[in-house]
C-alpha cells in the first residue's frame, strides 16, 4: 500500500482551485466560442471524444439537449481516421474535448468537422496543441498537469468548460451563477466521506453504477475508474435501462450505487434503486428521498447541471482510498498509460 498521498488524491484535492483557474483565465475564450455558436444558431451539435473526455461529452450532451434545445450526437472518431467519411455538418457546431490535444483520431475528427462547415471548439488541457490547430475555436481548460494516469480534475473541468460555453452560446443567466458558485460547493463536495461504501463492498467483484440524464455521464466516469484504479469490473447504465435486462444479474447484495441530482429524474432513479433495495441488492443513493436504500452524503448546489457534476467529487475520494485498500497504485494503473493515441 502507497504511504504517501498519491499524485491522484492530490489531484482530486485541486479540483476546486482547478475550476476558478478555468472560470477566470479562459472567460474570454469561452465568451468567444459562446458568441460563434450564437452567431451559427446550430441546429445541432456533435461531440468528440474518448475514454473520460466522452463521459464529459455525454454530459454536455444532456446539457445542451436540456438548455438550447439541440440535439446532440456523439461521433466515433474513427468515421474520420479510419473510414474518411465525408459528413454534412454545414449546418451545425462540434465540441472535441482532449486533455492532451493530440490523439490523432480526436484530431482527424476535429478537422474534418471544420472543413464541413461545422463551428468546431475544441476543450484541452494543452495549447498550443493538435486539437486546438484543427478547430475554429479553443478554450484552455486550464486543469493544470495532471501526473495520475486517472483523469480527475481534468474531466470535472471539461464539463465545467462546456457548461460555461453552452451559457454564454444562450445567455442562461441562471446557468452562469451556478457554474460561479461551483469552486464554493466542490471544496465541500472534496471533504464527504463514503467509506461506507467501502466497508460495504468487502469482496465484491463486479457492480452496476446507475444514473439518468446528466447522471448517467457521472455513472458512466465512475464505472470507468473503477476499472482503471482497481481491476474491478463496474457497467454504468441508465436507472431505467438497467430493467431491461441487466437486472437479471441483480441478486442479494449485489452492489448498486445510484447517482441521483436534484432533478426530474430524481424521483425515477429513487424508486428503481428502492425497487433493487427491495430485491435484496446493496444499493446507495446520493439522494434524501429513498425508503430501503443506503443514502450517501452529497452537496446540493441549487441548479440541476451543477448538482449532477458535483456527485463525481466524494466518488473520486472513495475510489482513490479503495484502489489503495486493495493493494493497487491508483497513479499508474496496469496496461495504461497517461496519453492514448490511437488511430
Amino acid at each position: 500500500m502507497l504511504t504517501n498521498m498519491t499524485n491522484m488524491r492530490k489531484e482530486i484535492d485541486e479540483i476546486p482551485e482547478a475550476t476558478a483557474r478555468l472560470l477566470d483565465g479562459s472567460a474570454a475564450e469561452l465568451a468567444a466560442a459562446g458568441r460563434a455558436l450564437r452567431e451559427k444558431d446550430p441546429a445541432f451539435l456533435i461531440t468528440i471524444a474518448r475514454g473520460s473526455s466522452d463521459h464529459a461529452a455525454t454530459f454536455i450532451k444532456y446539457a445542451v439537449e436540456l438548455t438550447a434545445g439541440r440535439p446532440v450526437a456523439s461521433l466515433g472518431p474513427s468515421l474520420a481516421s479510419i473510414y474518411g467519411a465525408k459528413l454534412k455538418l454545414d449546418g451545425g457546431a462540434a465540441i472535441a474535448i482532449s486533455q492532451s490535444g493530440k490523439s490523432p483520431d480526436i484530431v482527424a475528427m476535429a478537422e474534418a468537422a471544420t472543413k464541413a462547415g461545422a463551428v468546431t471548439v475544441a476543450l484541452t488541457n494543452t495549447l498550443p496543441s493538435p486539437i486546438a490547430s484543427a478547430s475554429a475555436y479553443a478554450v484552455n481548460i486550464n486543469a493544470g498537469p495532471e501526473l495520475a494516469v486517472a483523469a480527475t480534475k481534468s474531466f470535472v473541468n471539461s464539463i465545467v468548460a462546456g457548461l460555461a460555453l453552452l451559457s454564454e452560446w444562450v445567455g442562461d443567466e441562471a446557468l452562469k451563477v451556478a457554474i460561479r458558485a461551483l469552486p464554493g460547493h466542490f471544496e465541500k463536495a472534496v471533504k464527504l466521506d463514503w467509506s461506507e461504501l467501502a466497508n460495504e463492498l468487502g469482496d465484491a467483484e463486479s457492480l452496476y453504477m446507475l444514473g439518468r440524464g446528466p447522471a448517467l455521464a457521472i455513472a458512466s466516469e465512475a464505472a470507468l475508474k473503477f476499472k482503471e484504479t482497481s481491476n474491478m469490473h463496474a457497467e454504468a447504465y441508465s436507472a431505467a435501462e438497467v430493467l431491461h435486462g441487466p437486472v437479471a444479474l441483480v441478486e442479494k447484495r449485489f452492489p448498486v450505487v445510484t447517482f441521483a441530482a436534484r432533478d426530474a429524474a430524481e424521483a425515477s432513479a429513487v424508486e428503481i434503486a428502492d425497487s433493487l433495495s427491495a430485491k435484496g441488492a446493496l444499493v446507495f443513493a446520493t439522494s434524501d428521498k429513498v425508503r430501503d436504500t443506503r443514502r450517501l452524503p452529497f452537496v446540493a448546489t441549487g441548479h440541476p447541471l451543477t448538482d449532477a457534476l458535483t456527485l463525481i467529487l466524494p466518488f473520486y475520494g472513495f475510489v482513490e482510498a479503495w484502489s489503495r485498500a486493495k493493494g493497487f497504485n491508483p497513479d499508474a494503473p496496469v496496461a495504461l498509460k497517461k496519453v492514448t493515441e490511437t488511430l
